[in-house]
């Protein structure tokens, strides 16, 4: 194996890591390194303290689990520190270094975890991906640094090891936590400057800064997604926020599903949002939004995919029936504001008999949008992998209105969705109100985020 070398960016960022501030943040696209860098600092503090805890956050304990503990953890000790052991508890999840210093992994999304681990003191905690994390979980996190203990160098007196709280993150918008704090200096909440403003240092580095490290065509790969994936996670750098947005980029980062594994569904349900497309001249004409959206047994809403196409009736027809097909679907759901039949006709020639129900626009896109956004406020909906043009349009709508360039066809199409697999929140309120449960509000849909 290779003995370990810093890039030349990570050489500049690794000054940053060992200043004298007490909050540091890696910001910049994705595998430039941060993790690693971050972990290695975490552990070369930890070896310097005896008998010293610290910790490795993030919003998942899954993620947190396979992503650091039995990936990059691995890789830095073996890189960086060959020939230093350590045994892994596997019941509460923490490894023991020689010197009995402790490094825990956990998630915030579970309380009964979190609270095990937070009531105890740590000198280093590193809130890895925090763009996931919500503020008042970063918040009790900090009130957790708070371990005193003493470096012990071989040749020098012992001294006290400063505590350090570590964050990473592929920047999301302008209106994170992290963008206020290490950016503009003000708390998150009230706005006002930060007491000390000189204690909070950040650092830039992005995947071109490390390709030493990466595969031949992964900058390639980056390159090809959509501008604001491109931007966030090859550029690094943070979007503009809309202003009075309906939909976050943190919840819906913070819910993703990506390698985990899906309830049983109860229901789900394939929308239609369609356009004038027709069968030969169909280039200028918006896409036609279709979208797979299903009910779990959790109680949780999962985005399964996005079949959106602009094509004429009868390819997308075709295209809706067969996403009807694949994922053995309860219903086809059509808006007939546009087109009169002719959703439910072009459906039904595709595949005769199939359910399928027809909804009404009665209200604009924002306004329909706005009880959809509690839904994704209150974590009830966990998008199943990347959907960026789909996302963007979901950034763009606003309480003022929708501010994309394009009609918005492809999230129209997961709002019917979501409208039509909670029905009780959308209905006006003289007939929500009898159809939902005593005492019922979107923001009391449990996320199971604890201090989300």
């Amino acid at each position: 194996m290779k003995p370990f070398k810093f890039t030349a960016k990570q050489k500049e960022a690794q000054q940053y890591c060992s200043s004298q501030a007490t909050h540091i943040m890696l910001e910049g696209g994705s595998r430039s390194g941060k993790t690693f860098l971050l972990t290695r600092n975490l552990v070369f503090r930890a070896l310097k303290a005896p008998v010293s805890r610290h910790a490795i956050l993030r919003f998942r304990f899954n993620q947190v689990k396979t992503a650091v503990l039995l990936d990059t953890f691995p890789k830095v000790m073996d890189l960086c520190f060959p020939g230093v052991s350590y045994e892994t508890d596997k019941t509460d999840w923490y490894v023991t270094l020689p010197n009995k210093s402790e490094i825990w992994f956990s998630g915030l999304d579970d309380k009964d975890r979190t609270e095990k681990v937070l009531g105890k003191e740590f000198a280093t905690i590193y809130l890895n991906e925090c763009s996931q994390i919500p503020y008042k979980s970063m918040n009790m996190a900090v009130t957790r640094l708070a371990q005193k203990v003493d470096m012990v160098l071989e040749g020098k007196e012992p001294t006290e090891l400063p505590v350090r709280m570590y964050y990473d993150l592929n920047p999301p918008s302008k209106n994170h936590w992290g963008f206020k704090m290490f950016h503009k200096k003000q708390d998150p909440e009230s706005g006002k400057m930060l007491a000390n403003p000189g204690d909070y240092a950040y650092f830039k580095i992005n995947p071109e800064d490390n390709t030493e490290n990466l595969t031949d065509n992964y900058l390639q790969t980056l390159e090809g997604l959509s501008p604001r994936m491109r931007k966030r996670f090859l550029a690094g750098d943070w979007a503009e926020a809309t202003p009075n947005a309906l939909f976050n980029d943190e919840i819906i980062e913070r819910y993703r599903v990506i390698d985990g594994k899906l309830p049983d569904m109860i229901r789900i349900v394939v929308a239609v949002d369609p356009s004038g497309a027709d069968q030969t001249n169909n280039t200028d004409n918006d896409a036609i939004g279709i979208a797979v959206v299903g009910l779990g047994t959790d109680g949780n809403a999962y985005l399964l995919e996005d079949c959106t196409v602009k094509a004429g009736p009868a390819v997308w027809g075709k295209v809706a029936t067969d996403a009807y097909d694949r994922y053995d679907a309860d219903v086809i759901i059509g808006e007939q504001n546009y087109g009169g039949a002719m959703v439910k006709f072009t459906i039904q020639v595709a595949k005769p008999r199939v359910p399928y129900k027809e909804v009404h626009a009665s209200r604009g896109k924002a306004i329909r949008a706005e009880p959809i956004s509690a839904l994704y406020d209150a974590g009830k909906v966990r998008h199943v992998g990347y959907f960026a043009e789909l996302e963007d349009e979901l950034f763009a709508f606003s309480t003022s209105g929708y501010l994309g360039e394009d009609s918005p066809n492809r999230a129209d199409a997961v709002i019917w969705a979501l409208s039509e697999l909670f029905s009780g929140l959308v209905r006006p309120r003289n007939e929500s109100a009898a159809l939902m449960p005593s005492g019922f509000h979107p923001g009391n849909y449990g996320s199971g985020a604890w201090m989300g």
